[in-house]
């Protein structure tokens, strides 16, 4: 009952409260930012959270969550350049229309989420910080057809870089 008219276990499913890209991937913002938008070649620092859909809504990656092994107060951000490939092309598409300031749900479908060519998640991020994360990201995308891999991440846009900005040298 509480799954009906999400077209759960299908390839796409559409949330209602959610805008709807033409990729697939679906987004909705908490909070509106008042700052600059990122355009190619821009270095974007963020503040994520990573949860699977299909697996019981479990974290992949939490803010408050042990960094390292080490209790500390310092966040560690996300840095990518936008168009470089270094994250999941839903991440970085849901980025892109996001303002300075500006908080949002990003929900990713397979097709636009981890390649499966890349079980350590080394090729492209964001990266779980920790073991359980990963144990949990991977039984999601290594689940052949059983449950859905659709990803939700929660994201604050930190910053904005433009090239020759706070110490970020594009390298062409």
């Amino acid at each position: 009952p509480a799954l009906r008219g999400l077209d759960y276990c299908k390839p796409r499913a559409k949330y209602p409260d959610f805008v709807d890209l033409p990729s697939g991937v679906q987004y909705k913002d908490v909070k509106i930012g008042s700052g600059g938008q990122p355009e190619i070649g821009d270095r974007v620092v963020i503040d994520w959270e990573g949860y699977t859909i299909g697996f019981y809504g479990r974290p992949f990656q939490l803010k408050n969550s042990v960094k390292g092994g080490a209790f500390s107060g310092e966040t560690e951000y996300l840095r990518f350049v936008v168009g470089d490939g270094s994250v999941i092309k839903g991440l970085q598409e849901g980025v892109m229309t996001m303002k300075e300031g500006g908080i949002r749900q990003i929900l990713v479908p397979n097709s636009m989420g981890y390649p499966e060519n890349d079980k350590r998640h080394e090729k492209v991020g964001p990266k779980p910080s920790t073991f359980s994360g990963t144990r949990a990201l991977d039984f999601v995308i290594e689940n052949n057809g059983i449950i859905d891999k659709t990803l939700l991440f929660n994201v604050e846009l930190i910053r904005v870089d433009r090239p020759g900005q706070r110490g970020y040298l594009k390298i062409t």
